[in-house]
Order: C-alpha cells, then structure tokens, then sequence
C-alpha cells in the first residue's frame, strides 16, 4: 500500500526531472523491496507491506520523506547505504548503484541533502531536502 500526504503550499522548485525521477524511484522501490521482505521473513500473514510519501514546504526548502516499514536497516549497514556498489540485496537482484547514485542526484546535481532514519524491524525514512 502506497498513502501519500502531499503539502499543498509546497508549490514548485526547479529541478532536472529526469533525475529526481530516478532518485525517488531507487528510494521507493528499496522501500518496497524491504517491506515485503519482512513479510516473507516473518511469514506473518496479517502484516501489510506499506510505504508512504510525504511533502513539506521548509520555506527556502522542500521536504519530501519516504517511509517503508520493511526491515529497518543496521547500525553498521546504514553508515554504507550510499557508498557505490554497496548492497545487501541477493546477487543479481542489486548492483549497490541506486543509493549511491541518489545521493549524488540529490546532493551534488541540486545542492539538497539525504538522511537516512531507521528502526531495525520496524521503519526506514528517507529524508530529501531541495533548495528552491
């Protein structure tokens, strides 16, 4: 399940589409991939793989949160998230690139930052700040 709660005084920044695009679809398809995976890990029936996205206007910046409640990711991992060609994904199923290449769509192509909060078992949040 995908919710969305999106700000309506956001309003418009300026940014490469093409590459934000990529950078959103690496963040939400990780999160998909993490909360189905608890599901499988867990085998709990009743559990509902969900993500969320979220918008908020910070004045001279733009916030967006996505939100999965996968697996959470550990203290030692999450310090390697998005250095390139790190991956806890299965061979073949992950090159390690898509948190590395994010991070250099979100910080060094638009002057924004991507923060990482999680809860090992229980939440990942990806933070997207953008300058307007």
């Amino acid at each position: 399940m995908l919710t969305q709660d999106l700000d309506p005084d956001v309003g418009e920044i300026e940014v490469y589409p093409q590459e934000i695009t990529r950078a959103l679809l690496n963040v939400i398809s990780n999160g998909f991939y993490a909360a189905t995976r608890r599901k499988s890990e867990t085998g709990d029936e009743t559990f509902d793989p969900a993500l969320s996205a979220t918008t908020n206007n910070l004045d001279d910046k733009v916030e967006i949160r996505i939100r999965d409640n996968g697996t959470g990711i550990p203290v030692e991992v999450k310090e390697k998230v998005f250095n390139p060609f790190f991956t806890t994904k299965p061979a073949g199923e992950g090159t390690g690139l898509g948190l590395s290449m994010t991070h250099d769509i979100i910080v060094k192509q638009h002057g924004g930052t991507l923060d990482v909060e999680t809860e090992l078992g229980v939440f990942t949040e990806f933070i997207i700040t953008l300058p307007r």
